[in-house]
């Protein structure tokens, strides 16, 4: 009967996407019916991963963290747990042999325990890489169903398509990653002022993620390929509203996307995939 429980746990992980992120849980149905659950079981390990450092600030997060790593390095070795979200994580990281993934996030996530600041790019991109590239890659895999070949070919633009989404929130999120976290991510910065020529730099390093992973998006398998280009366009959509956002504006509040611009982006790219012009 582990069909049933490994059936419930990733109800649970699919749970967990739309309790927290309305955006991906719309972008995950949008995806085919095989790959759904797997993307789920991606979604809800890197998000309590992420809730972890982020949000349990009342608690030993370095001890929360480490048993969650622990109860995950159990789980490869048992091809079992009975935390449901690590249960149907474990399953996918074996399918899809995501371990280095996985290893590069954990070790992101730790930084997050102490480290508050990002002074040199290598420092930042080794963060934005474990953090972010890698939640891109571990989907990319389930994308292409293991075909290694069709993965290396994208898989530079998985890369910066999970750096473009980083950056965004790292911008978008400025205000609370200060002010309530203490951490600050742009190497760009001298201070935590966010000033026009900084805003300008990292603004123009987005929209190169953003290009370049565009190539890659409109290469993706038809079943993986309408959910990730109306992510594209959500995201696209917010850096343009950050873009015309005073400095002022993005380091007192937090930059939002309506729900109805959200179904417009829907409506927008549902077309143009049945027309076959993505």
């Amino acid at each position: 009967m582990k069909a049933l429980f490994d059936s419930s746990s990733v109800n649970c992980s699919k749970l967990i996407t739309t309790t927290y992120s309305t955006s991906f849980s719309i972008g995950i149905k949008l995806f085919a019916p095989s790959i759904r659950p797997a993307i789920y079981a991606i979604y809800g390990f890197v998000r309590y991963a992420d809730e972890i450092v982020d949000t349990f600030h009342d608690y030993n997060q370095e001890e929360l963290l480490n048993e969650f790593e622990e109860e995950y390095r159990k789980s490869l070795v048992r091809k079992i747990s009975l935390n449901p979200i690590i249960n149907s994580f474990q399953e996918v990281v074996l399918k899809y042999d995501l371990q280095e993934y996985v290893d590069a996030f954990l070790t992101s996530m730790r930084f997050d325990l102490n480290k508050t600041e990002y002074s040199t790019r290598e420092e930042y991109n080794e963060y934005i890489y474990g953090s972010a590239d890698v939640v891109g890659l571990m989907c990319l895999r389930v994308f292409v169903n293991n075909d290694n070949q069709r993965f290396n070919h994208l898989k530079e633009s998985a890369q910066y398509l999970g750096s473009a989404f980083q950056k965004v929130n790292f911008l978008r999120d400025f205000k609370d990653d200060i002010n309530e976290l203490g951490r600050s991510y742009f190497p760009e910065l001298n201070t935590n002022t966010l000033t026009h020529t900084a805003k300008d730099r990292i603004l123009k390093d987005i929209e190169n993620d953003f290009s370049e992973a565009y190539k890659g998006i409109v290469q993706l398998p038809l079943e993986s390929r309408l959910g990730v280009f109306v992510a594209y366009k959500y995201y696209s959509k917010l850096l343009n509203k950050l873009k015309k956002a005073d400095t002022s504006s993005i380091m007192n509040s937090r930059i939002r996307i309506s729900n109805p611009l959200k179904f417009l982006i829907l409506t927008k790219a549902y077309i143009r995939f049945k027309f076959n012009i993505i």
